[in-house]
């Protein structure tokens, strides 16, 4: 018996997890991370400022070091870390609805598939930065006009693949058996073609998180998003770049690498959902 365990133990080894076990660990521990950053974030409301340890270089004690106020900059990006999840969730759901929307729309008819088309190539052909800046404007700034900028342009990439989807779905048999039994186009649409894209939907949202996430911090950095109380990552870069002439690297260096590592969680997210979501991979 004992042999036979320490056997089994050996073939464990010698046999790794397959593909599927080990997918859904990068995923959950990905997800624990930001979501640990999340809560984190939320909870760090009012950092306490000290001249004495003004611009202190990372330590034991700071980490990330202290800005020219004194305020402890782990606890400022751990909160603009949050703030910015935040922001490209809701802003990921308003583009995910105009998607889905537009995506089901397509289905009416040839008119309404080649206007999508056409919508779909307006909002692409003008600058991203730029769409964003006015829409964020037009929404008076702050919290809600970042959301509504970055919400109202990031849809494009997904609901162009929704329609390339609803198109081919649209030439399956039991469609036109469905149209020939009278069934209307909205009955067709939310029956038989959205539970096909659901899992498009999916991974569209997870994609489409860190895409929110840095233009959120790109539009505040250039001073036309978050106001400048908020311990937002484009605020804190923005107040760095008056430093890094005398020396004070780690006010930018520490919240940008936090902000690259953030972003590339979501993308390790979405690629390995889609592993699982693809039938070619989902049961290696």
């Amino acid at each position: 018996m004992i042999k036979k365990k320490t056997d089994d133990k050996k073939q464990w080894f010698l046999y790794p997890a397959n593909l599927r076990t080990k997918t859904l660990v990068i995923i959950a521990l990905s997800a624990l991370i930001i979501v640990s950053i999340f809560v984190s974030g939320y909870f760090i409301r009012d950092i306490p400022t000290s001249f004495i340890s003004a611009n202190q270089m990372p330590s034991f004690a700071h980490p990330f070091g202290t800005d020219w106020m004194g305020r402890d900059m782990f606890q400022r990006t751990v909160a603009g870390l949050g703030l910015s999840i935040m922001v490209g969730f809701i802003a990921s759901v308003v583009s995910t609805f105009i998607s889905i929307i537009l995506g089901l729309f397509s289905s009416f008819n040839k008119f309404a598939d080649e206007s999508v088309a056409g919508i779909i190539d307006l909002f692409g052909s003008i600058p991203h930065i730029l769409l964003i800046i006015l829409i964020s404007i037009m929404f008076g700034g702050g919290l809600i006009g970042v959301v509504m900028g970055v919400g109202l342009t990031h849809w494009t990439p997904l609901a162009r693949v929704l329609r390339s989807e609803v198109k081919e779905i649209r030439t399956k048999e039991y469609i036109h058996l469905a149209e020939n039994l009278g069934k209307s186009k909205l009955w067709i649409a939310t029956k038989h073609i959205l539970p096909l894209i659901v899992s498009q939907i999916i991974v569209g949202v997870i994609l489409m998180f860190p895409h929110a996430i840095m233009h959120e911090a790109a539009i505040t950095f250039l001073g036309f998003g978050l106001p400048p109380h908020e311990p937002a990552i484009g605020v804190i870069l923005s107040e760095s770049m008056h430093y890094l002439s005398s020396g004070y690297w780690w006010l930018a260096f520490y919240p940008g690498l936090s902000l690259l590592i953030v972003v590339l969680l979501f993308d390790f997210i979405g690629e390995n959902v889609e592993k699982l979501l693809n039938p070619e991979t989902a049961q290696e």
